[in-house]
């Protein structure tokens, strides 16, 4: 719901299979890439810093690179990927192969990632594992039975049913209710053209294959049916730059207020069917869409429904059936909608699962094998060195009054940097595997994860949690408890390198630390205090001030084009669009301060230090994409396609202009007065 959260992906979510070396304990003692860290054989000396400056940065590397068949993107993050995949398939072979050196939750793991390589065993079992759970299906006879579908683990719903800290008191948490139920993104249903079209027939052909592959009957009449239904749901969705406004989002209801404003729910059986009944209030989302659905729910033939509860079952849970299945939701999810020809290799595929499902039991080995202790020093020192660099711009700020100042520099000292992995681990002992039963593996760890959810729902918000596994390449900003947490996996090179330059590694990982911290003064992080309450501590002037600075900004990024004809949404990235403003600007403030303390940088390579400095930023986002996942990035991700990450954002930065000498006839320049600049 976009509440608990905001995760930055660090690079593209395909990864590319590249024989890398592990980064070990016994960590090389020269950079990875290039003789100081920055792969200057990626460039195009052809293009001008001033004109474009990411191709100057990665267009070298972009002319000879091609996407795998099997991936929808290629860059660094992929690569990163990849190599903490390699790394996670050896620990769990070791654990399949060796069960006893890690006791029972070796045999968890080794069970579960076995249950998946075995294709044979699936294929054998056919369709047979999904009878119990249509047959549930099936039982359905009204419209309780139908939300009690709605509200248990495992099944689709128009509305979801979770936990989240209580925006009012995050020490505690609450339910929230929102919008879902859709199998494609909102706009897929509602834009005009021919690709869409398209999109909506291959969608509606899907729901067929899927339903005859089951043994559904007349599948043709419930898939249009259930395409209807989806359609009409769909109209009433609020759009993705919608489901970003916090205040718009925060409607609190106890059981009465959800009772009137939506009353064809049942909702005191949907929410004690979920486990949360005892909570004395409920976070109302997407509101008008939820009142709207409500009467949709029964609008709608109750077979129509248990058709559509069906069909969602098995598409869900595709990649745990015979290849058949597993082939169909490919070919629609992955080569319709993001051009990617070929299925990744089943054993990354089940790396990816396992890790899904029992990810802290796999990352503890994999913190213990990968992560150099020196890595979380110097991480240390640049987070501490980007906290001076925000304190030092916002005490300086000319829009800013002293009272709003003030209450900023209170959010900045709290915040809470974590690193590496969380200093205690999740206790897998109760979730049950069965070798061999992968479908009801697949149920049981979703199962288990909402029992607990369900166990800490009852007791204080637990701030010691993490939202990512330690494998996890990618980083986040929690606005609910003022964190920014960083995985084992993401501090690799070419975004940390213990042996790297310092320009580049504040140019890479420092901008990513200085995007964090940013969240926490983005047009929706700003309205959360020190504690992660959602609370106002700003003046109105300041916020009027503010609301101006950012408003450029979205209107500069509504004029990028992110695949032909599509534009990039300035609204809908605006948070990462200034989370990656502020961050560079502050990452580079920080590297001045480490030159003041440890001396000036020299020229290495015909560079200089800050030159050094914003090629790692633009190489960082060494990002390439077909043109169905750039598509889809654009009309539902809140960040900006890689491209417009680097060249968006440096027009900005009155440094970039100083590094490289950018003159009034390049085509990036902006004049002084137009450049945005808000932290």
């Amino acid at each position: 719901m976009q509440l608990h959260r905001y995760a930055r992906l660090a690079a593209a979510t395909a990864i590319i299979a590249l024989a890398v070396p592990a980064l070990s304990k016994d960590a090389p003692t020269a950079p990875r890439y290039g003789s100081f860290g920055v792969d200057l054989t990626a460039k195009d000396t052809a293009a001008k810093p001033g004109d474009d400056f990411w191709t100057f940065a990665n267009g070298g590397w972009n002319k000879r690179t091609e996407i795998p068949a099997d991936k929808a993107a290629i860059g660094y993050g992929n690569i990163l990927s990849d190599e903490a995949e390699t790394n996670v398939r050896l620990i769990l072979d070791d654990m399949a192969a060796n069960p006893a050196k890690y006791g029972a939750t070796g045999k968890q793991v080794g069970d579960f990632y076995a249950s998946w390589i075995d294709e044979a065993g699936i294929e054998a079992k056919g369709a047979a594992p999904l009878k119990p759970y249509l047959a549930k299906i099936s039982a359905v006879n009204d419209l309780t039975g139908l939300q009690t579908l709605f509200a248990s683990v495992g099944y689709e719903s128009p509305v979801g049913v979770g936990i989240i800290p209580d925006l009012a008191d995050p020490t505690k948490y609450t339910a929230a209710v929102g919008q879902g139920g859709l199998g494609m993104p909102r706009d897929y249903y509602l834009l005009q053209g021919e690709k869409y079209d398209g999109y909506r027939k291959a969608y509606r052909a899907y729901i067929e294959k899927m339903q005859t592959l089951a043994g559904i009957g007349d599948a043709a009449a419930k898939a249009d049916a259930i395409m209807a239904l989806e359609t009409a749901m769909a109209k009433e969705h609020w759009s993705p730059e919608q489901s970003r406004n916090i205040m718009a989002l925060n409607d609190p209801q106890d059981i009465a207020g959800l009772e009137k404003k939506a009353p064809e729910f049942d909702w005191a059986l949907m929410l004690k069917t979920a486990g949360v009944a005892s909570s004395p209030k409920v976070l109302m989302t997407n509101n008008t869409a939820i009142i709207a659905l409500g009467k949709i729910m029964v609008a709608t033939p109750l077979q129509t429904w248990k058709d559509y509860l069906a069909f969602h079952f098995v598409s869900d849970n595709a990649a745990y059936l015979p290849k058949a299945f597993d082939q169909a939701r490919f070919d629609f999810y992955s080569t319709t909608l993001s051009d990617v020809k070929t299925q990744r290799d089943r054993w990354k595929r089940g790396v990816q699962l396992t890790n899904g499902a029992l990810g802290e039991a796999v990352g503890q080995l994999y913190v213990d094998k990968y992560f150099p202790s020196t890595s979380k020093a110097k991480m240390t020192e640049l987070i501490e060195n980007l906290r001076g660099s925000y304190q030092e711009r916002i005490s300086a700020s000319a829009w800013m009054d002293e009272a709003t100042r003030k209450a900023a520099l209170v959010k900045l000292a709290a915040f809470e940097p974590r690193i590496g992995h969380p200093d205690k681990y999740i206790d897998y002992t109760k979730f049950t595997v069965v070798r061999g039963d992968m479908l009801g593996n697949a149920q049981r760890s979703a199962e288990f994860q909402h029992e607990l959810e369900l166990e800490r729902f009852a007791k204080p918000v637990d701030r010691s949690l993490w939202a990512m596994t330690p494998q996890t390449v990618n980083a986040y900003y929690n606005p609910l408890a003022n964190q920014i947490t960083f995985p084992a996996a993401i501090l690799q090179p070419p975004y940390f390198d213990p042996n790297a330059d310092p320009a580049v590694n504040y140019g890479a990982i420092g901008a990513i630390i200085g995007h964090e911290m940013g969240h926490g003064f983005d047009d929706q992080g700003s309205q959360f205090g020190p504690t992660g309450k959602f609370e106002n501590w700003w003046t109105p002037a300041a916020k009027a001030a503010f609301k101006e600075r950012t408003a450029a900004l979205a209107a500069q990024y509504d004029q990028y084009e992110a695949v032909p004809g599509t534009k990039v949404n300035g609204k809908l990235t605006l948070g990462e669009n200034i989370g990656d403003l502020g961050g560079v600007e502050a990452a580079y403030g920080a590297y001045q301060r480490y030159q003041a303390k440890h001396g000036k940088a020299p020229v290495i390579g015909g560079l200089t230090g800050d030159q050094r400095f914003f090629l790692a930023y633009a190489q960082a986002w060494q990002t390439k994409l077909r043109e169905g996942a750039a598509r889809s990035r654009a009309l539902t991700d809140p960040h900006s396609p890689p491209y417009f990450r680097v060249n968006g954002i440096v027009r900005n930065v009155d440094a970039w202009y100083a590094a490289f000498d950018i003159k009034p006839d390049s085509k990036l320049y902006l004049p002084p007065e137009k450049r945005v600049h808000i932290w």
